[in-house]
């Protein structure tokens, strides 16, 4: 098996209803054998939606992909032994032979790694465009958008007032 020294995410299939079983028992195993640096994570991707029943609203956590858990791992012999034999697991999804990691923007899509942004800008401040097709502009903060990762800067371009959506890591404070 192909050894890859960055940990990658692999999606694991399970039987269904065992998804916290066989997350549970891999985090164990994992721990009694000293794994951490080979599996780092496992997750099962959850999303929180509104039920309304007899009238009354309340919040759930419902599995986005019942029968699949993601695992970050670095696929060695012994890590994909460990994860294949967890009771509950049926094998990775890809060809049986050799697990097949996500993309990066399959994982970006699912939401499964976090990115928090700290910004040292607001609205109204000057800033300057870092890098793209606009590098070297100079704009002001029209609004910061944390969540979508992204900012409105107003630059004036052939005397005109341009409104431009770029991503935060697309600028930086005009000194």
């Amino acid at each position: 098996m192909a050894e890859t020294s960055e940990a990658r995410w692999y999606v694991v299939h399970t039987y269904s209803g065992y998804e916290n079983k066989v997350a549970t028992d891999l985090a164990i195993v994992v721990e009694n054998r000293g794994m951490q640096d080979l599996i780092q994570d496992i997750k099962i991707p959850m999303e929180t939606v509104t039920e309304i029943k007899e009238d009354k609203k309340r919040e759930v956590e419902r599995k986005i992909f019942p029968g699949y858990v993601l695992i970050k791992m670095i696929v060695t012999d012994d890590s994909w032994y460990v994860v294949r034999n967890i009771r509950g697991c049926t094998g990775f999804v890809g060809p049986a032979s050799k697990p097949v990691p996500l993309t990066d923007a399959e994982v970006a899509a699912l939401g499964v790694e976090k990115h928090s942004v700290q910004v040292g800008y607001s609205e109204g401040d000057t800033v300057k465009i870092i890098n793209g097709p606009l590098e070297g502009y100079s704009g002001v903060i029209k609004s910061i958008d944390l969540a979508n990762n992204s900012v409105c800067v107003v630059l004036s371009m052939f005397g005109r007032e341009t409104p431009v959506e770029l991503e935060l890591d697309q600028i930086s404070l005009d000194d």
